[in-house]
């Protein structure tokens, strides 16, 4: 049974809000982890911290390669994902986010900018740099039991400036409302009316009417040619994959 999801705002943790050292929030017990590091001094080091606590239980360990099988494995309340530079890393959370979204990731690594945007856009539920003190790992493992997203204020700064610099221009057709662009998206991957409707549970006549005003947007006169455009920009929706399946390349 997947656990309870909840609030899920950024939470730039001072971490003070959580108590004191190694403290836990009240009444809990047998959180459950599991530690992916290619680096074996990491991995034994964060088994001890954590086991010094009595309510955190670590249930396996593995190699960044081995982290989506175990977090489905044994679906932990949180995986801890260091050495987060690996090539592959933000698929891996994507795909923990896909097939066990009760998995709180927490990304134990350096910190710079891109790393931790790319993190958190990958359905990274917290991030602390390999720098993180005691108590901050301890509180941050308490916060994310609770549901929070989990950023230490140095990081949570940094990521709420680069969010501060992200906007909608940077998306294909900004002409294009949200819903009009979510259209596009599935009629550039193939999609009937009748499947879109379904897809975004609309009426196939909304359907219709949304593409009627993409048509008059882009400036094209018909479907072949709004395709053309969106795939050209880039636009096609991902296909449905089952756990495990590797991104087609």
């Amino acid at each position: 049974m997947s656990k309870p999801v909840r609030d899920q705002g950024i939470f730039e943790a001072g971490l003070s809000m959580l108590g004191g050292s190694g403290a836990a929030v009240p009444g809990l017990r047998g959180l459950t982890v599991v530690l992916a590091d290619d680096r074996a001094v990491v991995r034994a080091g964060l088994r001890s911290l954590l086991t010094s606590v009595d309510w955190i239980d670590v249930v396996a360990e593995t190699t960044s390669s081995g982290a989506l099988r175990e977090a489905v494995l044994n679906r932990p309340d949180v995986l801890i994902l260091g050495h987060w530079q690996q090539p592959d890393s933000g698929a891996v959370i994507g795909e923990v986010a896909r097939c066990a979204p009760e998995v709180a990731v927490l990304v134990f690594s350096e910190a710079d900018d891109d790393s931790v945007f790319t993190a958190i856009r990958a359905g990274a539920r917290g991030y602390l740099g390999n720098t993180a003190e005691r108590d901050d790992i301890l509180r941050a493992m308490s916060a994310l039991a609770a549901g929070w997203v989990v950023l230490t204020p140095h990081i949570g700064s940094r990521l709420a400036a680069m969010l501060s610099h992200s906007t909608e221009r940077a998306r294909p057709f900004p002409e294009l409302t949200t819903r009009e662009f979510d259209v596009l998206n599935l009629v550039a991957g193939g999609l009937s009316n009748a499947s879109i409707a379904a897809e975004l549970d609309l009426a196939p006549k909304t359907i219709s009417n949304h593409l009627s005003r993409i048509f008059t947007k882009l400036g094209v006169a018909d479907r072949s040619n709004a395709i053309l455009r969106a795939r050209e920009a880039g636009l096609r929706p991902k296909p449905e994959r089952r756990c495990g399946d590797r991104e087609p390349r």
